[in-house]
């Protein structure tokens, strides 16, 4: 069998190159470009002729070319690594100036042609993207669940201060009447006028706390045109985001046609948050571990139903489910499905909730009205 000449052999090494998934450059001790395959190409937006027989620093934005040939000649000089042999994170420049981000190896080779440099080089801006997309998410939750806890914990100071407060109220009250009415019951005037005080600060106590309850539970919705199903999606993502997920299926049966609800967004996107975060809990502990999600329309309304796989909610428990302080979790205020409700029926709608049982998870039913005269009208007489 005849030998390959070396200009075959070179060929087909280029031809394997121009293969590979990464970027591969290869320069010699001058820094100046010997391989530059397709993938580079593709990166850099420059032609292999381009660039074949150029410095490298030609690739790189100026306040790291600048250093790149003295670190080039510091190796050869002192045999000292500083990025050979270890990958790193560097800039590129594009051939239409834009500088990105590169993830890079390089490998050193001794050829019959002097010392080689290797380069694999893999373009990162995507992962960065998820990156800033994750820590968008993370504030986002952060955010998500401040403003629930400011809500739980308004909702709880509201619904322990109203009983005690009204029995002090009735009280004062009581007093008054009683010493106004009977003349051997009567106080001093100052003490009487006291007691009045005193009767009108608690009333002013009251109706503070009666702000604070419409506050959290019935604060008239900024409403704006929604994308239901994309609501779904964020909440969705915002749920998952940092679980173990493994084994977890989600199945979303999401209703095409529900593009334009008009609701108040972030509280529908707590409410479904909410949801999905219990039915995560739900089948943490089942064998099999599924979450539906469906939204559809029926009777006039936009339906979200989120049902687990979990070991369903006993009949005992269905009673107080959406009360306040009712919970079967070690931890919470047991309010996060009163306050859901509270957002559904401030909107309109509704939540309900299916205990399952029998084999069956529960499904919560987020119902919300559709807006007459508006796209979804025409949904509803469909």
């Amino acid at each position: 069998m005849p030998k390959s000449s070396p200009m075959v052999h070179e060929a087909r090494l280029l031809g394997i190159l121009d293969t590979a998934a990464d970027g591969i450059i290869v320069i010699n001790a001058k820094a100046d470009i010997l391989v530059f395959n397709k993938a580079c190409e593709a990166m850099f937006g420059y032609a292999a002729s381009d660039v074949l027989g150029k410095n490298i620093s030609l690739l790189m934005p100026s306040d790291f070319s600048v250093d790149h040939d003295r670190y080039v000649s510091h190796y050869l000089e002192t045999g000292e690594r500083r990025i050979i042999g270890i990958g790193r994170e560097v800039r590129g420049k594009h051939a239409d100036g834009t500088v990105f981000p590169l993830e890079l190896s390089v490998g050193e080779a001794q050829t019959p042609d002097g010392r080689q440099f290797i380069g694999v080089i893999r373009d990162v801006r995507s992962r960065k993207a998820v990156e800033q997309r994750l820590n968008q998410l993370q504030a986002q939750l952060v955010n998500m669940a401040r403003v629930q806890a400011i809500d739980e914990m308004g909702a709880a100071i509201a619904h322990e201060l109203n009983q005690p407060l009204t029995a002090v109220m009735l009280y004062l009250q009581a007093v008054i009447r009683k010493t106004s009415s009977d003349t051997a019951s009567q106080l001093a005037p100052q003490t009487l006028e006291i007691l009045n005080k005193a009767l009108r600060e608690a009333e002013r106590a009251g109706g503070i706390i009666q702000r604070m309850r419409h506050s959290v539970e019935r604060r008239e919705p900024e409403r704006q045109a929604c994308d239901l199903n994309a609501l779904i999606d964020e909440a969705l993502e915002l749920v998952l985001l940092g679980h173990d997920i493994e084994g977890l299926q989600i199945v979303r049966d999401l209703d095409a046609m529900l593009t334009h609800v008009h609701v108040d967004p972030i509280p529908i996107q707590q409410v479904l948050a909410n949801l999905l975060r219990n039915a995560m809990e739900a089948v943490r502990k089942s064998d099999r571990r599924m979450i539906k999600i469906q939204s559809m329309v029926s009777g006039g309304q936009a339906i979200v139903n989120i049902e687990d796989s979990g070991p369903g909610i006993p009949p005992d428990g269905l009673s107080n489910l959406f009360k306040a302080f009712a919970t079967t979790k070690k931890s919470g205020l047991g309010l996060g499905l009163m306050i859901s409700r509270s957002i559904a029926q401030n909107h309109g709608g509704d939540l309900t909730v299916d205990g399952g049982g029998d084999g069956r998870g529960a499904t919560f039913s987020l119902r919300l009205p559709l807006i007459v005269g508006s796209h979804e009208q025409g949904i509803a007489d469909q």
